[in-house]
């Protein structure tokens, strides 16, 4: 069973005539999918905007076992502490600055929320694909926001929620959120949540080994099947990049 959750916290980028789009381009391609916001299902609703209690239950929970803290640095002094090498799929380690101070903050509104991560335990899995993965907190990753200043949730904690709360068992998504999976387990395990399968499958990049991507002005399905390409043409011509990259390595 496939499930399509409308991740739509980023306001500014999501509107109605895009959500509309999804539905039109991935049915076009040969994706259907059991459960979403067009179809309802038992666990929804299934677009994340609709489900914020959820997410502030799961921060309250986080507060309460003192897992998060109260982040006050901006981007700029993020930029200005980073010493820790990263990649363009990553943020840098947190260098900890507002960990071990005391803000009088009691609701997630106003600053950012960051997660406490566990320094040097080991988070290990299984990726379906990779096999056998391992990554260090506070070394390879570092203390990671999950609520936003904007009083938006973040990413990390908002897929953590909803996927406990719409039983999925298996999540498929590239390898660049290889990283991101390890973040996850540790959430997981703080709200005493399962830990689905994973699968990271290979990233379709151009004929330079770049990832694609808007910024790098890749092209979107719907601007490929307005150039007259077939769903068929379009699986053929990731199978042959995929391959290609394979060859590489």
């Amino acid at each position: 069973m496939l499930i399509f959750r409308n991740e739509d916290l980023d306001s500014q980028r999501c509107r109605p005539e895009f959500v509309q789009a999804m539905f039109e381009d991935l049915r076009w391609y040969g994706i259907g999918w059991q459960e979403g916001p067009d179809l309802g299902g038992p666990f929804g609703p299934y677009a994340q905007s609709e489900r914020r209690r959820f997410y502030l239950d799961a921060w309250s929970k986080l507060l309460l076992g003192g897992w998060i803290y109260p982040c006050s640095c901006s981007r700029k002094d993020l930029a200005q502490a980073a010493s820790a090498p990263n990649d363009d799929n990553d943020e840098p380690v947190y260098p900890g600055t507002c960990r071990n101070q005391r803000l009088a903050v009691v609701a997630p509104a106003g600053v950012n929320w960051r997660f406490r991560v566990p320094d040097g335990e080991r988070i290990e899995f299984v990726d379906l694909r990779m096999g056998a993965r391992l990554f260090v907190a506070g070394r390879e990753f570092g203390d990671f926001v999950v609520w936003r200043r904007d009083d938006v949730p973040a990413y990390q904690l908002a897929v953590v929620v909803d996927d406990a709360a719409m039983h999925v068992s298996e999540v498929v998504r590239g390898e660049d959120l290889l990283r991101s999976t390890a973040r996850q387990i540790l959430l997981q395990r703080a709200l005493g949540l399962p830990t689905p399968d994973y699968y990271h499958c290979a990233l379709v990049t151009d004929d330079g080994g770049v990832r694609l991507a808007k910024r790098h002005d890749a092209l979107s399905l719907r601007t490929l099947r307005a150039q007259g390409l077939a769903p068929g043409r379009i699986r053929e011509m990731s199978r042959e990049n995929f391959a290609a990259d394979q060859c590489k390595k």
